[in-house]
């Protein structure tokens, strides 16, 4: 048998990973996979098997994927059994439905006709609500949720997904809506992700804590996968407050149930941060730089990973080696600079009497040290013309590759948009690169609906990438400084840590 294959285009779980079953287990977002096309005569028989019985969604779907869903002979078939048809739902959703799980701008069209026929057909408002996401109308997206929840209250889903619609834009209904799925859908995997998601995402303290512990004794995490990897964020949230006795606790107790293997580690993560920060305590600097060499990698995940470079400082100046202390901090921080290690530097700075300036002309010294000149593009401009790397000389370019059906791409952008309007136009240019150019009619709509204010570009496959490589995936984010080096590259950004985004923008803008 004869077979041709074609990309299309998935997106998978990512840091944003609400609109999936399963819990989050990646930070990118995949952007092609293979899919076979079968041949003329197996087509025939397909299509013979839709022919005799329309309503079958699983011949539908065998004869779409046979043919491909952007094949124009297929939409050309079912333009004919639309027109002999038209008052079946299933012949349009079953063509809508295809094309926007390949995330095709065409999806829309089919989807409308769907529940224009058939208002009950929440599978179809589903689709247009992702299709919406896409097209950046997210308030239209939200109407499709409420239409899909009422055309079936029983679908955790939706109620689900309806609830998370408004954690942008209304806090206190998003969360209202929330626990009420977190209730109604007690025995589902998409109760426990209401309590997850409220949990992470607030940056109330005492509230993140409280949706934790509910989030445990309503959905045990033996039972919700969840609820399990809510125990891993909560372990997180302990320890980055150095609340440290009470997540080896937690770590012992999760080690100890069934499948918690995995929980060794972070129990191993506590024990080994508890006995430096005694020797620290105890100002044995030479024992806790022994420790602290004895710690197998870690992996830039772990909450351990900030941790290390400002214990090893510590150590270092309880040793009497200030220079030092100072030497290693600042090589971690022009890699990973946040607010806090920059009060570490001025505060190790200052015990060699070191001023803000002196520390300031360091970290510019740093940074001079791992930039790189950035790979040149030159590549079209969605709104018209073309943008060469060069075009942005003289300013901080922020440069994201993302594309209109990456939902970890969407969820980031908001928090992008909220440090980029902290700069002017002059200081800094903000770049999208949409690397999939199937989705080109997504890109303009979806700037509009949106009000962000990145260059909208097009990626051109194949070229040369160098230092600027997104490696097929997306989001993928570069920050370059005003001479057009690389400085910062594969990082992300969440409710968490714009300030980190904010901080890397300015010491770009400082750099000479």
């Amino acid at each position: 048998m004869e077979k041709k294959t074609k990309n299309v285009h998935l997106v998978l779980a990512g840091l944003m990973g609400c609109l999936f079953l399963n819990p989050p287990t990646s930070l990118h977002a995949q952007t092609k996979d293979n899919v076979e096309v079968a041949d003329s005569a197996a087509i025939e028989v397909l299509r013979q098997k839709v022919a005799s019985n329309m309503d079958s969604v699983t011949y539908h779907r065998e004869f779409i994927k046979a043919m491909g869903a952007d094949n124009p002979d297929l939409e050309q078939q079912y333009q004919l059994w639309m027109k002999a048809y038209p008052k079946n739902a299933n012949i349009p959703f079953a063509l809508g439905q295809a094309l926007e799980r390949q995330e095709s701008p065409k999806a829309k069209e089919y989807l409308l006709k769907a529940v224009d026929i058939d208002p009950k057909l929440t599978e179809a408002w589903g689709g247009l609500w992702i299709d919406a996401e896409r097209w950046g109308n997210d308030e239209l997206g939200r109407e499709y949720l409420r239409k899909a929840t009422e055309a079936d209250p029983t679908n955790a889903n939706y109620a689900f997904y309806y609830a998370s619609s408004f954690s942008k834009v209304d806090e206190e209904k998003y969360r209202d809506l929330s626990l009420k799925v977190a209730d109604k859908f007690s025995d589902t995997e998409r109760g426990a992700q209401s309590l997850y998601w409220l949990a992470v995402r607030s940056t109330d303290p005492a509230f993140k804590e409280n949706m934790f512990k509910r989030l445990r004794q309503q959905f045990p995490p033996t039972k919700f996968r969840w609820s399990s990897s809510g125990e891993q964020e909560y372990f997180s949230f302990l320890f980055e407050q150095d609340r440290w006795e009470e997540a080896l606790l937690l770590s012992k107790e999760m080690a100890a149930m069934p499948e918690g293997d995995d929980w060794e580690d972070n129990q191993a993560t506590v024990e080994k941060s508890l006995a430096i920060k005694k020797a620290l305590d105890n100002k044995e600097g030479e024992r806790a730089l022994h420790l602290i060499d004895d710690l197998e990698e870690v992996s830039r995940y772990s909450p351990l990973y900030k941790r290390i470079p400002i214990f090893k400082a510590e150590a270092l100046a309880i040793s009497g080696k200030g220079e030092e202390a100072l030497g290693q901090l600042l090589s971690f921080y022009a890699k990973n600079p946040s607010p806090k290690l920059k009060k570490l530097l001025e505060k190790y700075g200052q015990q060699i009497g070191k001023t803000e300036a002196n520390i300031q002309t360091d970290i510019e010294m740093a940074l001079h040290e791992v930039a790189e000149p950035a790979t040149p593009f030159e590549l079209k401009n969605y709104e018209g013309g073309k943008n060469t790397l060069s075009d942005f000389k003289g300013k901080v370019v922020l440069l994201t590759y993302w594309f209109p059906g990456c939902g970890p791409c969407r969820g980031e952008f908001p928090h992008f948009q909220n440090v980029v309007s902290k700069f002017s136009k002059d200081q800094l240019a903000y770049v999208g690169i949409n690397i999939v150019s199937k989705q080109n009619d997504y890109v303009l709509p979806f700037l509009a609906g949106t009000k962000y204010t990145f260059y909208p570009l097009e990626d051109v496959e194949g070229r040369d990438k160098g230092n600027l490589d997104n490696r097929g995936f997306a989001p993928m984010n570069f920050l370059i400084d005003k001479a057009g080096r690389v400085v910062f590259s594969d990082f992300r950004t969440t409710q968490k840590n714009e300030d980190e985004l904010e901080l890397m923008i300015t010491e770009l803008l400082e750099l000479n």
